[in-house]
């Protein structure tokens, strides 16, 4: 990969990176579809910049459901037309004694995660209030429903969905000022702490970058970046809006706070 194309990303995604010109490669060696994983946002943002240097191939990415935080990539020759259903999703309805009984989102992720699989196998977990939903991989679809017999200490099963819940959207947007990109400054700002506090939840390993754990007090985000705080809640970082006159950088960021 060129270093021209590597600048425009931080020396930790180089390993997504190599994967992803894997990716396009085999697509256009192969002159055919080539469907990944679940990927985060950040992830396909980059493969998005990445396949559009490419002039014979496109890239289009799919959740399960419109606004899917978590996406399937397709990356196919110029003259192929994706449907959603070459994205090879399967929705599983979670059925569960709902009067007596109440579920939360950790729940259900810690019940997946801990099935012994990839992440990146299965997609968003999404609820209505009423009823929870979530999207896997089709390949291992069967292997999911004959896994999961239990939510934490619920007894559950799961039922492939007829069709996807609009799930409660708790994210606000904002467009605020930072003094930089620097992950402590970001967590600071939002949550409207001070940078030795915002610092020690990065140290105590209370904060992820891209669903992973990071330590870096002085990484810098990037457009689609995802931050989960524990205890304060999640950002997106959705769009860089240049400088202000003061030097400060403006940014459109979506928030979760924990304490609505």
């Amino acid at each position: 990969m060129p270093d021209s194309v590597l600048q425009h990303f931080r020396n930790d995604e180089s390993g997504f990176i190599e994967t992803a010109s894997g990716w396009i490669q085999e697509a256009g060696d192969q002159n055919r579809p080539i469907l990944t994983n679940f990927l985060n946002p950040r992830e396909i943002y980059i493969l998005e910049t990445l396949v559009n240097r490419v002039d014979t191939l496109k890239m289009d990415s799919f959740g399960g459901y419109q606004g899917a935080e978590l996406q399937r990539a397709l990356i196919y020759p110029d003259y192929f037309i994706s449907q959603p259903e070459d994205f090879e999703i399967t929705t599983f309805d979670i059925v569960y004694p709902i009067k007596f009984a109440e579920l939360q989102h950790r729940q259900v992720l810690g019940t997946l995660a801990n099935l012994g699989i990839e992440r990146n196998t299965f997609g968003d977990i999404i609820s209505n209030e009423d009823a929870w939903q979530f999207f896997v991989t089709k390949d291992l679809a069967d292997f999911f429903s004959s896994e999961v017999t239990r939510i934490g200490k619920i007894k559950a099963k799961l039922v492939e969905a007829e069709n996807v819940v609009i799930p409660t959207d708790d994210w606000e947007t904002e467009v605020t000022t930072f003094a930089s990109k620097r992950l402590d400054a970001i967590v600071a700002g939002i949550f409207n702490l001070s940078r030795h506090h915002a610092k020690e939840l990065i140290e105590a390993k209370k904060v992820r970058l891209n669903w992973e754990v990071i330590e870096k007090s002085d990484a810098e985000l990037e457009v689609n970046d995802i931050l989960s705080v524990r205890g304060y809640g999640r950002i997106q970082i959705s769009a860089l809006q240049g400088e202000t006159k003061k030097g400060k950088l403006r940014m459109e960021v979506k928030i979760i706070r924990n304490n609505k």
